[in-house]
């Protein structure tokens, strides 16, 4: 009998040494865990990030302010056209160079858009510039087949959150100075993850002065539309 319960004593034991050493295991590798899911989740939300900052950027160009609205930045982006800068030719080009000189004599005041419409006409020996006015949609994003719009507004991993944007026209140094932001809070970025680890995390930011989570664009400074991961 005795050398039953030795048995199953020593089996108790040993179960409750494994048992042991996976929580130790477990207790080393969850933040580990956390980190490795954290920064993947971080990559695909700074993308987002970045995507708003350019459309922000773009939207401003043709309408000298930021938004706030992301259904205004999708309509920008669906329906909306701005100004790019195209250049034709090289100015390296001496030759070229030369020939556009002698069009320009022989077209007296011809403008940028005279010169485009030569060079749509056959005479592709010009250099010049001109502006032209393009779609958001064939400017912006064309090649990303990643990119989705209708998303711009969705916190990755947590579609039914919402990306926090702001947008402001503040005085600085006497000069009006459009400002916009747009907020990806962990709390919603990193749901479904340890919560704890997560709160420790928030609590670590905020000790630090910094934001709990992504941001890029400030509404009570300007930062050159900088993100805090930069």
């Amino acid at each position: 009998m005795n050398k039953v319960l030795n048995t199953i004593l020593c089996i108790v034991l040993a179960l409750c040494a494994v048992g042991l050493i996976w929580t130790i295991y477990s207790s080393v590798m969850e933040p580990v865990r956390f980190d490795r899911e954290k920064a993947q989740r971080e990559k695909v939300a700074i993308q987002r990030l970045k995507d708003i900052r350019d459309l922000q950027v773009a939207y401003k160009s043709v309408n000298g302010k930021f938004t706030a609205s992301f259904d205004t930045l999708k309509q920008f982006y669906n329906n909306g056209q701005m100004t790019v800068l195209m250049q034709i030719g090289s100015n390296d080009d001496s030759a070229a160079v030369a020939h556009t000189e002698a069009v320009k004599k022989q077209h007296k005041n011809i403008t940028p858009e005279g010169l485009y419409d030569l060079y749509k006409q056959g005479d592709k020996n010009l250099v010049f510039s001109v502006e032209n006015k393009l779609a958001v949609k064939d400017t912006l994003f064309h090649s990303r087949s990643d990119f989705n719009i209708n998303a711009i507004d969705e916190v990755p991993f947590c579609e039914d959150q919402k990306i926090e944007m702001d947008a402001v026209v503040k005085k600085v140094s006497g000069v009006d100075v459009p400002l916009f932001e747009a907020k990806l809070p962990y709390k919603s970025l990193l749901r479904g993850m340890d919560n704890q680890l997560r709160i420790n995390l928030d609590a670590d930011r905020r000790d630090q002065g910094r934001y709990e989570g992504l941001q890029v664009g400030s509404t009570t400074a300007p930062n050159n539309n900088a993100g805090n991961w930069e």
